[in-house]
């Protein structure tokens, strides 16, 4: 469909924009017969960015790293995904009102379900970032009970851990959970730790599931180890493939079907 005059537009605002959400939600924009567009972009002005969304009449908007906590105080409502984890991903502009939405939270707590975890089992959360909020809530909400928060930044890992009942260690150390999750940018493409581990060799290989949160690759070196030694994973590719699909449903009021949210996610990754 060729953009108009009427052509409502969507974006994203990250400190690194990917292709994914673009290509995802123009796909299904097309495949649906809707006059919407998507972009991609950053900033270096969060304040002046966010009033451009309000003044533009920009319909919606995702929110990624490092702005996910920072536009909190720049919108006027905050849904409950956001306002219990006090992070936002999602903002959508009706006549000029933002409300922000968390929907890497509903992502998260819809994996836990169908991955079948634990809810007895030990895990470990790296990060104590705006996604370590949402990873670390939907945890606690599920019923994970027996959690570690590792994070250097003392402050807010501590912060965070108390947040949601859990404990908090500035390194992983000898600890071995079952469950391993990565909510940091080690291992993203086009970062300094592209090639690293979240976590350490010996830790992959003494837990029984791991999670990556991060997207981009689909399979983060993290990932790959796993794999390579026949652990179970969760990647970050199915958790923005979720939230990106309730973002579109936020956005058009349209929730596509299973085959088309595959057919987008599948289109989305291809070069």
């Amino acid at each position: 469909m060729t953009p108009s005059k009427d052509t409502v537009l969507c974006m994203s605002l990250a400190g690194r924009p990917g292709t994914f959400g673009v290509r995802f939600h123009n796909h299904l924009y097309q495949q649906l017969g809707l006059d919407y567009y998507y972009k991609a972009m950053t900033t270096a002005d969060l304040p002046a960015a966010i009033a451009g969304i309000r003044a533009l009449g920009i319909r919606g908007c995702a929110v990624s790293m490092p702005f996910k906590e920072a536009c909190m105080a720049l919108v006027d409502e905050l849904d409950p995904s956001a306002a219990a984890i006090e992070s936002v991903n999602t903002l959508v502009n009706t006549a000029g009102r933002l409300k922000a939405y968390n929907t890497d939270y509903l992502a998260v707590r819809q994996l836990l379900v169908e991955h079948a975890l634990d809810l007895a089992q030990t895990f470990a959360v790296r990060g104590s970032g705006g996604m370590a909020k949402a990873v670390a809530s939907a945890f606690r909400d599920a019923g994970f009970a027996n959690g570690t928060i590792v994070a250097r930044n003392e402050k807010a890992g501590r912060q965070l851990a108390g947040q949601c009942g859990y404990g908090w260690q500035a390194e992983l150390g000898s600890l071995r959970p079952a469950l391993l999750v990565n909510v940091t940018p080690i291992g993203m493409t086009g970062g300094p730790e592209a090639d690293q581990l979240a976590f350490a060799a010996e830790a992959i290989a003494a837990a029984q599931t791991v999670f990556d949160v991060v997207a981009m690759p689909a399979r983060t070196p993290l990932i790959q180890q796993a794999e390579a030694m026949g652990k179970p994973v969760i990647t970050g590719l199915e958790v923005i493939a979720l939230q990106a699909l309730e973002q579109f449903v936020l956005y058009t009021g349209v929730r596509p079907t299973a085959e088309q949210v595959a057919a987008a996610v599948a289109y989305a990754r291809a070069t």
